[in-house]
């Protein structure tokens, strides 16, 4: 039934997490308790091993970088963070909101949407999506479905469509074009 962590929010985080991500109070009751169901040692943090017990992302091809995407760094997204807390966990999810007519949030923009995709696609985390990137990515989506020729020819045609400046890689910019 959740860990003890789970009673350790007060009024003022439900505020300070609504203002930050646009959910409710009762959404966020709910995904502290499933962050809660998650933290099984009650750490008060998750690493990504604790996230593949997420049973859609387990079976996810690309749920490894989905996860990933969880563990990089906002104000530095070469760095991966060895742990997630509560907040973290909450304003990545808040990515996948949909942004509300009445009440628009900055955390669901189709440019933070954007961002996580191009962050998925970035294997190597260096700021550019390379041929090599776009590979392991395609190869772990469609699996032995499609002959690695025919994965291969699709990277050369999406990087000859969206690399503009032709430096073998797409950029955020690019990437957000695209």
């Amino acid at each position: 039934m959740g860990s003890a962590s789970s009673t350790l929010l007060t009024e003022e985080d439900y505020t300070q997490i609504h203002t930050e991500t646009g959910f409710t109070e009762p959404q966020i009751r709910r995904l502290y308790q499933r962050f809660s169901h998650l933290d099984k040692r009650s750490k008060g943090y998750l690493t990504q091993q604790d996230m593949m017990l997420i049973p859609e992302l387990a079976v996810n091809p690309l749920g490894s970088q989905i996860i990933e995407a969880f563990f990089t760094d906002e104000s530095d997204p070469s760095q991966s963070l060895g742990e997630v807390n509560f907040r973290q966990f909450v304003r990545t999810l808040a990515r996948f909101r949909k942004n509300s007519s009445t009440h628009p949030h900055e955390m669901c923009t189709i440019n933070k949407k954007i961002e996580f995709i191009f962050r998925v696609y970035d294997k190597d985390k260096d700021g550019m999506i390379s041929k090599t990137d776009l590979t392991q990515v395609l190869s772990a989506m469609v699996g032995m479905n499609i002959p690695q020729e025919h994965v291969h020819s699709i990277v050369k045609r999406t990087m000859k469509e969206a690399d503009e400046d032709k430096d073998n890689f797409i950029s955020l910019e690019e990437f957000k074009k695209n």
